[in-house]
């Protein structure tokens, strides 16, 4: 019999993961977001499962495995009721020096990040003034014989005092002496190490949800020449190139949560009598659930499609978009009707209802925000004019 699940062929990997996940119950994460602390543990387990290593080939020591069975990993974390964001940037992250990397580079690092030894989760592009207009970004790399020296601030650089290297995204020639507005930007693989303290400081950003998130200030930073990652000036393209993967792994999180709120969410209904009655009865509550089912069902697709299409060779710039925002919609929609059926319960911790709360708002507006996923639909797809970075507000 023919499957219509597109990760059917994952189930055995599923399986692996939500066993995983069943060692790291709601306790251990209401814990965690008391203390504010970052879920080490949690991390290592996956490291150690090999489920981090999901996209490095096996000849670097990884799984080999596709966009498809990556995704399938990350929304079944979620699904779980356990949080991905403390390490999936370790999956598209490393797609860059995977993609653009010297073989120096891939044989160095890869290997090493594929057993655990090395973590690379951090990923250096905004910046303050700039926020998604990447291609205005102020800091700078200057070439100094066998060095770059780097200054400049990044923030929203995720997970950074939990990561051995960073990615990093800075401008090599200025804005006023490039022909093309997209050249002039390089990609660097910084080793954290040794240069926190030397020439790089970490602030951490206190936020509503426990997400390890930081602002990093870059003072003559120093680092070797090699650090480079494929040619001078042509950065952007090689970050383009992995935000497509990136926005359909986050969207598979967002399936992932969205299920764990629906099952959260109808199992409560089936289970609260009031009025001699489950509120599960009542259509003001099925209908709510329901139409977050139906929602998920749908953005649930468009993400696969997604996944199918990139690992097939194609551009899914599109798709990825769509999928990200639908999927983003689809589990905030199904945290508002798990919410609303818990009532008054919802707001308390042991429920985990308002944690996963928290947690599913901040896909509304990262890593893209859902308006200008729409400018871009809106351009792309259906040919009207640009609507920013037009002059027209």
């Amino acid at each position: 019999m023919t499957s219509f699940d597109p990760t059917a062929e994952y189930s055995a990997i599923r399986d692996g993961v939500a066993k995983v996940c069943a060692g790291f119950p709601g306790a251990y994460w209401r814990d965690l977001d008391a203390r504010r602390a970052y879920p080490k543990d949690f991390v290592d387990a996956l490291i150690r499962e090999g489920y981090l290593a999901a996209m490095i080939p096996e000849s670097y020591g990884g799984s080999g495995l596709n966009l498809t069975a990556s995704a399938a990993i990350l929304e079944e974390i979620h699904r779980q009721g356990c949080n991905a964001a403390a390490c999936h940037a370790q999956m598209y992250t490393m797609g860059t020096v995977l993609r653009h990397g010297s073989e120096a580079q891939k044989e160095r690092y890869l290997p090493r990040i594929a057993d655990g030894t090395l973590r690379l989760q951090a990923f250096g592009v905004t910046e303050p003034t700039s926020g998604t207009d990447t291609l205005a970004l102020k800091t700078t790399a200057r070439r100094e014989g066998d060095e770059y020296m780097i200054n400049g601030q990044k923030i929203w650089t995720s997970r950074v005092e939990h990561s051995d290297l960073m990615v990093l995204l800075a401008r090599t020639t200025p804005r006023d002496q490039v022909t093309s507005k997209t050249d002039g930007l390089s990609v660097f693989l910084v080793d954290l190490r040794e240069k926190v303290g030397n020439g790089i400081e970490i602030r951490p950003i206190r936020t509503m949800i426990n997400h390890a998130t930081t602002e990093v200030f870059f003072d003559n930073l120093r680092i070797p020449a090699d650090s480079l990652i494929g040619e001078e000036g042509k950065g952007f393209r090689y970050i383009l190139s992995g935000m497509n993967s990136e926005r359909i792994l986050i969207a598979a999180e967002c399936i992932g949560d969205a299920k764990w709120f629906l099952k959260t969410g109808a199992a409560y209904a089936r289970e609260r009598v009031v009025f001699g009655d489950p509120i599960g009865a009542n259509q003001g509550i099925q209908f709510p659930l329901a139409r977050a089912q139906a929602h998920m069902m749908a953005a649930e697709a468009i993400v696969y499609r997604a996944a199918a299409m990139y690992d097939a060779g194609h551009n899914p710039g599109v798709e990825a978009n769509t999928a990200k925002m639908l999927a983003a919609d689809a589990s905030w929609e199904a945290a508002e009707a798990c919410m609303q059926t818990h009532g008054g319960f919802a707001f308390a911790e042991e429920y985990d209802v308002e944690r996963k709360f928290r947690e599913a708002r901040l896909y509304q507006v990262a890593p893209i925000s859902t308006n200008l996923i729409l400018c871009y639909i809106a351009e792309q797809v259906l040919g009207l004019p640009k609507s920013y970075g037009s002059g027209r507000g």
